[in-house]
């Protein structure tokens, strides 16, 4: 049987000098007695799992509306896929894959219904107040909304954890991390190895979801040259007759192995390159981001990004999706601001402390596409009475 010194042991013996150790933490906001068979990042990825904020995730947007199907990624399998991405690289380069997979878990728990064209209508709604932004709203939940023990508030996370989510670096993301998170430091390696997933991860299943809805066909990936090749590559290795489906599966797979696989040496090279040997080293680098794709690989990715930018995400129908939301999150969130009296008794509670908006953000933000969508309904549909 492994107890927790045991485990920081293994930790000791495996990880690479400059990986985080569990027991090397700054800590939590509220000390806590250390768990027996569990190191403390294992105890946040537990904790998170089991937290509201992440099982609402299964009914929020990707990039498609949950009420087109079960089969498109949501929040949720996302999330799910980049855990699995990161910690896969974690493991590879001799990093500390709990720390990495609880940051990964976490990454997504702030944001809005309807994925990014929810967030960005509620950045509208916020501008004068604050703003918004989902790794600050990510960190917001974990912290203070989190409702799960009674003389604390939040999900009492270590620093590490939270600063991994509050500087989440990706195209969508832009971190404004607060002093006591100390923004002139780089992140961990752990906390840049779940950027680079989440974008391994939506680069390549949100090809597979839009073949599903039929926003592109196979054929239209030669528009992406290296792309179209690894497409043709697949087919080949197929047995003759094989289904298109699989070809997709294969292609898909491959994508994703070559991205990580590029990503891994190329962060090898980096770490040699730049004499990394602590975590101290990796700190210090304010600016260079360690874990990175080669420049080959970045040109390649940004044709791919490019492609489904012009093909998918702008998209009538999506673009048609992505107006509905707006206009759903900005009817409802004016409706709560003009009359307060309508929102759930515990949140009216907290409008004296917290700002009006800013708790009505908080309410919204926290629904799930389909929930919004059943408020909507209560508030604004003629002949409906239920509550």
């Amino acid at each position: 049987m492994l107890l927790r010194s045991d485990l920081e042991k293994i930790e000791d013996d495996i990880l690479a000098p400059y990986a985080m150790k569990s027991r090397d933490t700054r800590g939590r906001d509220f000390p806590l007695k250390p768990d027996e068979f569990r190191t403390e990042f294992q105890r946040d990825r537990d904790r998170i799992i089991h937290s509201t904020a992440f099982r609402k995730l299964e009914y929020k947007t990707q990039v498609y509306m949950v009420e087109h199907g079960d089969y498109f990624r949501t929040r949720l399998t996302h999330t799910m896929e980049v855990a699995q991405i990161a910690r896969t690289m974690a493991r590879n380069l001799r990093l500390n894959a709990d720390l990495t997979e609880a940051i990964a878990l976490a990454h997504d728990v702030g944001h809005t219904p309807f994925g990014h064209s929810g967030e960005e209508a509620v950045k509208k709604l916020m501008a004068d107040e604050g703003g918004f932004e989902h790794n600050e709203q990510g960190l917001r939940v974990v912290e203070y909304l989190e409702e799960r023990y009674p003389d604390i508030p939040g999900l009492n996370l270590t620093w590490e954890v939270r600063e991994g989510i509050i500087k989440h670096d990706t195209a969508y993301d832009k971190p404004n991390a607060e002093e006591r998170f100390l923004p002139h430091l780089a992140p961990t390696l752990e906390s840049q190895l779940c950027d680079i997933a989440d974008e391994i991860a939506y680069n390549n299943h949100d090809i597979d979801d839009a073949i599903k809805m039929g926003l592109i066909e196979m054929r239209d990936l030669a528009e992406v040259e290296w792309v179209g090749e690894v497409v043709e590559a697949a087919r080949r290795s197929c047995p003759a007759g094989a289904a298109e489906k699989f070809v997709k599966y294969r292609a898909i797979g491959t994508l994703i192995d070559m991205q990580v696989g590029d990503a891994l040496r190329a962060t090898m090279r980096n770490i040699n390159e730049l004499g990394i040997k602590t975590v101290d080293d990796v700190r210090a680098l304010k600016g260079r981001r360690v874990v990175r794709l080669s420049p080959e690989m970045s040109a390649k990715t940004a044709k791919l990004k490019a492609f489904m930018m012009a093909r998918v995400y702008r998209h009538p129908s999506v673009v048609r999706m992505a107006t509905k939301a707006e206009r759903f999150i900005t009817r409802l969130f004016n409706l709560y601001v003009e009359i307060p009296e309508q929102l759930p008794l515990k949140y009216q509670a907290r409008i004296e402390k917290d700002g009006l908006k800013r708790v009505v953000t908080d309410y919204i933000g926290g629904m799930t596409d389909r929930y919004l969508l059943d408020d909507y309904t209560r508030a604004f549909e003629p002949g409906t009475t239920a509550l």
